[in-house]
């Protein structure tokens, strides 16, 4: 995660390929191969390649929050008077360690740590504000519930790698 490193230069079949996975992981080759313009072996050499890399970091399966009882989703805000390294390094693998937290990242400005939080209601976030506040002296924790998603994807723009 955020992790300075040289890319590999991708053309276009690279972000074709990529804009095909993102959107399902589960298409054969040939599909793909054939939806890009190239024969299968070298679509699957290319997609060994970006694995290879560490371009395609992984395959998944995307769940659906609200049919796995967990359709609200907390933005929540900390900002902390401690920061020093032996600190933050304790207070982010606590962080991390908490399920419900699916993202976490460290912030610029006036807010240290900015967390994405899914939970089934509002009793469970206590839970999950009570592990915060319990782990670590903070200085302010600031909580602001989503009341409608209104865009969600998992797809990187290509564009940008060339």
């Amino acid at each position: 995660m955020g992790e300075s490193w040289n890319p590999m230069p991708l053309d276009s079949f690279d972000r074709k390929i990529l804009d095909l996975l993102q959107a399902d992981a589960t298409l054969p080759v040939a599909e793909i191969a054939e939806r890009v313009g190239l024969s299968p072996s070298p679509c699957w050499r290319r997609i060994r390649r970006l694995e290879e890399e560490g371009v395609i970091r992984r395959r998944v399966a995307l769940l659906d929050a609200a049919r796995m009882r967990v359709g609200v989703t907390v933005f929540v805000t900390i900002r902390t008077n401690r920061h020093s390294m032996e600190w933050a390094e304790r207070f982010c693998r606590a962080v991390s360690e908490i399920p419900e937290v699916l993202e976490f990242h460290r912030m610029s400005g006036s807010v240290d740590y900015l967390l994405r939080v899914v939970v089934p209601d509002i009793a469970a976030y206590d839970g999950v504000y009570k592990r915060l506040i319990e782990m670590a002296d903070l200085f302010d924790v600031s909580s602001s519930f989503s009341m409608e998603q209104i865009k969600y994807t998992t797809a990187l723009p290509t564009g940008y790698a060339g």
